[in-house]
């Protein structure tokens, strides 16, 4: 009988929970905003004259550990240009299916064009839906963008866009 105690104070501790009241979220009627740093779906961001950041150097699927990423690089032309560099992505695809939401893809990739965003709402009525594709994951183009393919703003290198000097 030396268990007797433990057994009580589980059961005053149930007995406790019944009368609480109950901690339930009206998903999806009221939908509550993540926390801070959640990493939700991703998404591939843009110089702010609009060329892409992705150089297609595939270390993002290098680090991912659930093999959910699919990258195909492809050369820059001066006729087609959508990245700073000598390379761009011209396949991007992420298979939520298999996608463990980790951040390594995101700490491996070395211009930060991959970021996640804090949306949470990745259900779809098929399975391949969640195979997300480049134009699904790039940033929207803001105010003063320029959709690729464009030139480089006049007298720049690739390195003033990596270092941030180049406004739009």
């Amino acid at each position: 009988m030396p268990d007797m105690p433990d057994a009580v104070a589980g059961f005053a501790s149930t007995f406790a929970g019944m009368f609480r009241a109950p901690i339930t979220e009206q998903y999806p009627e009221q939908k509550e905003p993540p926390a801070p740093r959640y990493h939700g779906r991703h998404q591939l961001n843009r110089y702010p004259d609009g060329l892409e950041k992705c150089i297609g150097c595939e270390l993002c699927a290098w680090a991912c550990p659930a093999d959910a990423i699919l990258v195909e690089g492809a050369d820059n032309t001066d006729e087609e240009r959508y990245s700073p560099g000598e390379r761009y992505g011209r396949v991007y695809q992420i298979n939520y299916l298999r996608c463990i939401g980790c951040g390594l893809c995101i700490e491996a990739c070395p211009t930060r064009a991959l970021t996640m965003t804090g949306d949470y709402e990745l259900a779809g009525p098929s399975r391949a839906g969640l195979i997300y594709e480049k134009d699904q994951l790039l940033a929207p183009l803001e105010d003063g963008m320029t959709p690729p393919p464009h030139d480089m703003e006049p007298g720049t290198r690739p390195e003033n866009y990596y270092r941030g000097e180049v406004t739009g």
